[in-house]
């Protein structure tokens, strides 16, 4: 019998907060982090085609990315190791929170995870060195379809808990809101 998954609506309607059962010993633990059948009983019907892990220092910006049909991207992103700030930012045209912002801080000892359904840029910042995030994807990495958003635009205000000190130059010079055609 597949582990429980809880699943709990963010500010913002299509983000969500994924819990997932967590078995503790003398050992350490033990969780079972995907299941087609755990993931259905749960209500949650995506198939996911592509796993990826980095590892960060801290102070490491890692967004904000999307991509644009047709290989628009959901993620399920958990931290293995270390900490993050995970954020998504809603981009989808006609959407009533089109440029609002929801974060969480992921954990590797916690048992929380965000799904970022297609449609929302993605991205997160390391708060402590070997930092491992680990994201299954509904879509395989399509270059010619991959876009950013500035990580400190102000017109979104994300609320970063602390300052980024490795950005990359393509995050750095990521296009503005107005700038962004919407992703979905």
């Amino acid at each position: 019998m597949p582990m429980k998954v809880e699943v709990q609506s963010t500010e913002l309607d299509a983000v969500l907060e994924v819990r997932t059962g967590r078995v503790a010993d003398d050992r350490g633990f033990f969780a079972e982090t995907h299941s087609v059948e755990m993931w259905r009983q749960a209500g949650f019907e995506a198939e996911f085609v592509q796993d990826n892990l980095s590892k960060s220092r801290q102070g490491t910006l890692r967004g904000m990315h999307f991509q644009i049909a047709p290989h628009a991207m959901g993620k399920l992103v958990r931290c293995v190791q270390g900490a993050v700030f995970d954020v998504a930012v809603d981009l989808r045209a006609g959407s009533a929170t089109y440029g609002k912002w929801v974060g969480r801080e992921l954990t590797g000892d916690g048992d929380l995870c965000l799904w970022i359904p297609e449609g929302f840029a993605h991205g997160f910042l390391a708060l402590e060195d070997e930092t491992l995030v680990h994201y299954k994807c509904t879509d395989m990495h399509a270059p010619e379809t991959e876009r950013a958003l500035h990580y400190a635009d102000p017109d979104v205000g994300i609320e970063w808990p602390i300052e980024p000190s490795i950005v990359t130059q393509k995050d750095a010079e990521a296009p503005r809101l107005v700038d962004v055609e919407p992703s979905v």
